[in-house]
């Protein structure tokens, strides 16, 4: 486990706009609770609430990932409109301390998904 630091920042803050995520014109998250995780120099990431995804929509995969900052990630592929979006969602259920934040929440792959702000 490795900690943020001046070296690797990472900070997460909740996002002011409203989030809406969808994927071929089917909604598959909404919320106004969304939380921005900053990670050193890649894109921001918008860390969703699972209480505001349609979580019937999802299925878990047998994909497993880790960060040795935040954890192991599970996943999950899309289905909709006949469609599967294979491993597009990813989450941290026990992050590690430091990124506990982020623990109930899904983020979304930007190629995969449509990812909305709004005012």
């Amino acid at each position: 486990m490795k900690l943020p630091g001046p070296d690797h920042p990472i900070t997460i803050t909740p996002n002011p706009k409203r989030v809406r995520v969808s994927a071929g014109g089917v909604l598959i998250a909404d919320t106004a609770h969304a939380l921005t995780l900053k990670e050193a120099s890649y894109p921001a990431v918008q860390y969703v609430p699972r209480a505001d995804a349609n979580m019937a929509l999802l299925e878990r995969t047998d994909r497993v990932t880790h960060c040795p900052y935040k954890g192991d990630a599970n996943y999950f592929s899309i289905k909709a409109n006949g469609t599967t979006l294979e491993n597009s969602i990813w989450t941290y259920e026990s992050p590690f301390p430091a990124m506990a934040g982020i623990a109930g929440h899904l983020a979304f792959y930007p190629d995969k998904v449509k990812i909305e702000e709004v005012a």
